[in-house]
């Protein structure tokens, strides 16, 4: 890939930097999309001794892409995205990735397609990662920042993607310990 193709691309993802996100942090600015990607790859490479099985480097690959698509679009939350923006997103993603470099428009093809189906361990702990980033950036901001919603998703939100694993499922559950002390303490 020549200089110019890599700073284009760099470009173009800038924008999750300024793409607001549903969530705010504990000190109540609003987060952006490329935060909550950042911090669900950290999320992923700190369990590399806890899924020896899995490839950890493309599970961190999976995060850092996962969103990109809302480079186009902005952030919808999951509680009110239609078929129709998925497939708005999708569409707009789809273009700018048959765009780029062929080496690197297949390899994030190629991650989208593992994401999608939803069929190894990688994209399993990619998926149960991106929703409970979401729970646990919930638990870090000020209750009054939620909307009604949230305090029954919560409560009840990611317990399916993570049944895979005991080890999500006792992540989920410590989210969920920690979400009923937020409720009952802040609200």
């Amino acid at each position: 890939m020549d200089v110019r193709e890599y700073l284009n691309i760099l470009h173009v993802a800038e924008r999750l930097k300024d793409t607001p996100r549903h969530c705010t942090t504990s000190k109540r600015r609003t987060e952006s999309v490329a935060e909550h990607s950042w911090r669900i790859s950290l999320m992923a490479f700190l369990l590399r001794n806890e899924f020896p099985e899995a490839d950890i480097d493309k599970v961190i690959c999976m995060c850092l892409i996962h969103d990109l698509g809302e480079c186009f679009t902005g952030d919808i939350p999951t509680f009110i995205k239609t078929d129709s923006d998925r497939d708005v997103e999708d569409s707009l993603l789809n273009n700018w990735l048959k765009s780029l470099p062929d080496e690197v428009s297949k390899e994030m093809f190629d991650l989208y397609s593992e994401m999608e189906a939803q069929k190894t361990v990688e994209a399993k702990i990619f998926k149960a990662l991106d929703k409970l980033e979401a729970l646990i950036q919930h638990n870090e901001s000020p209750i009054d920042t939620w909307s009604e919603n949230e305090y029954e998703l919560n409560k009840t939100y990611a317990f399916n993607t993570v049944e895979f694993s005991s080890w999500l499922t006792e992540l989920r559950k410590a989210i969920l310990e920690d979400t009923l002390d937020k409720i009952n303490n802040e609200k």
